[in-house]
């Protein structure tokens, strides 16, 4: 038996991520991990990206999580460096995403004494993640590594922070001889009982307008095949959650469209008054339901079977009157397998709510020279099935969700905690993960700003990511607000931004500006041939603040409503 050597506890924890397969790391480095760059430097298997913020690094290591089941790994420094990263971390508690955060911490000899960036991790990170622990003992290191592996991957899938005391991870630690066998952790399945099965089934057979809501975290190509199958055995109208629009394809003749933000009225009207509310998967937050007004609280006046991974999730805010404590690929699986009858009494519901989505679909004209859902629609016939297009969060997304069809899981990444800043680094994660795949990021102004630095990143490690900068000149989703809430007083939400293509070109990436619908295709296929990173800069109207209204139109309701109140 081969024995134990000396070395670091650094070492002691790159053993460790290496015995779970941990192929990929996201960080910025600090002094208070050097031992662990150190022992990364001996692991070539495990991939390290560098990248230009810790928020940046951690929403990599979210998007990461998102598209492979598996934790995204992150390591930043103590104090700034976990703040910094804090942002993702949020990310990934409200998104349900997999993810390990590995902080450096002041040495054990400094303890709360308020030392160079100290902070209490477990203070501070609080209910933003699944579990918090401060290693002390490097001899632990394997044990703790493990017990984050687990806990960020089952139930309810979330982050974890792991904070590590300079001294630990810089002393002398013993190594296994040889690393142990990959893949030691595996998510814990939990299986939907035969009699909540036959429950459903005999619900929908009493069911007259029943309804499939799909959402929350955990899925895989295999179990959106396998609701897709049930779905259409049952021929029953399919909405997905706010964000989670990839978990069924958007061209089916089942698909009904995003239950989310803007939604379209027709779907809203149907989800409410739907007899029989299937939601397979998302929390019910306040985005999918329409802050809490879709669906009554705490007992629906519909039934409601209610499917989430995590027990203590169902009946939290809604009482269902099936609650089914399952995983979604198990759930999935068992759905694909219940037999339905030969005589389907809401048949054609179905074929009717996808027909009102195509209709909602349709590109809308709005003011100005560029009309994003024209170039949106464009994209989706131009891209193949499998791209993956990112955003993160401000009016130029609801173009995206509304006229962009998701067609492949997993092909979406958007922050349902409506996190700004989050597409470009999420493109960078997913580029990496899939070279062979196109990878779109979308983005406002304000929202690029905020973590566009990381197309650095993407030049630097050859991913090759598309950017759209959706530029209006604003932080438009707050003036949107001002305008409808104190109209006419606009305060703190105009912006003076750089020209971002040439921003793009002084990062070493291709760079172009678009003013107009028709000149948006040449220049994306000159981004999609020029062999590195591209951003296209697109000005809009700052009047095209939605789809359906202009900036000046909310004004003058508000101006309205308000004149008729006094």
């Amino acid at each position: 038996m081969a024995k134990a050597k000396r070395g670091h506890g650094g070492e002691l924890l790159v053993d460790a991520l290496r015995t779970h397969g941990a192929d990929q790391v996201f960080c910025v480095p600090g002094e208070s991990y050097l031992a662990v760059l150190d022992a990364l430097h001996d692991a070539p298997e495990i991939r390290v990206t560098v990248c230009r913020q810790e928020g940046g690094a951690a929403m990599m290591a979210d998007a990461y999580g998102k598209l492979t089941g598996r934790p995204g790994i992150c390591f930043v420094t103590r104090g700034p460096g976990a703040t910094n990263a804090s942002a993702g971390v949020h990310i990934a508690f409200q998104d349900s995403s997999p993810m390990i955060l590995f902080v450096g911490q002041v040495g054990r000899d400094m303890k709360e004494r308020e030392a160079f960036q100290e902070i209490d991790y477990r203070r501070m990170f609080g209910q933003m993640a699944k579990w918090i622990a401060e290693v002390d003992d490097a001899s632990r290191l394997p044990e703790f590594v493990a017990r984050a592996f687990q806990t960020a991957t089952s139930g309810r899938p979330g982050p974890v922070v792991l904070s590590l005391p300079e001294d630990m991870l810089s002393g002398p630690a013993e190594l296994p001889a040889t690393v142990r066998a990959m893949e030691s952790w595996r998510r814990l399945e939990t299986h939907p009982g035969s009699g909540d099965m036959q429950a459903l089934a005999k619900m929908l057979q009493g069911a007259e307008r029943p309804f499939l809501l799909l959402g929350g975290p955990g899925w895989s190509g295999k179990a959106a095949e396998d609701i897709r199958q049930f779905a259409e055995a049952w021929r029953l109208p399919v909405g997905v959650a706010f964000r989670r629009q990839d978990h069924f394809d958007n061209g089916h003749s089942n698909y009904a469209g995003d239950v989310g933000i803007g939604i379209n009225p027709k779907l809203s009207k149907r989800v409410r008054e739907s007899d029989l509310l299937i939601a397979a998967g998302p929390r019910l937050g306040e985005m999918t339901t329409s802050g809490y007004s879709l669906i009554d609280i705490p007992k629906p006046k519909h039934p409601l079977v209610h499917i989430h991974p995590d027990a203590e999730e169902l009946g939290r805010v809604y009482q269902a009157d099936l609650a089914i404590h399952a995983g979604l690929p198990e759930f999935a699986a068992a759905a694909a397998q219940l037999a339905a009858p030969s005589s389907i009494g809401w048949a054609g519901q179905a074929e009717q709510a996808h027909a009102e989505y195509l209709d909602w679909n349709a590109p809308v004209r709005t003011v100005g020279e560029v009309q994003m859902a024209e170039i949106v629609s464009w994209l989706t016939a131009r891209l193949p099935e499998d791209a993956i297009i990112c955003n993160g969060a401000g009016n130029y997304a609801t173009w995206v969700h509304r006229f962009h069809r998701y067609r492949h899981y997993p092909s979406q990444l958007a922050p349902t905690s409506g996190s700004m800043g989050y597409g470009t680094p999420a493109a960078v994660a997913a580029k990496l993960l899939f070279p062979e795949r196109p990878v779109i990021a979308f983005a406002g102004d304000g929202c690029f700003l905020m973590n566009g630095q990381e197309l650095a990143t993407a030049v630097q490690y050859g991913a090759n990511i598309v950017v759209l900068v959706v530029n209006n000149g604003m932080y438009g989703t707050i003036r949107m607000h001002q305008e409808r809430e104190y109209p006419s007083r606009v305060s703190a939400t105009g912006l003076t931004n750089p020209d971002f293509a040439a921003l793009a070109q002084a990062y070493g990436a291709h760079g172009e500006i678009v003013a107009r619908t028709e000149d948006f295709a040449p220049a994306f296929e000159r981004a999609l041939a020029a062999g590195r990173p591209a951003l296209i800069e697109i000005r809009i109207d700052p009047e095209a603040i939605t789809a359906r209204q202009s900036l000046s139109e909310i004004r003058a309701a508000s101006l309205e409503k308000a004149d008729a109140g006094s």
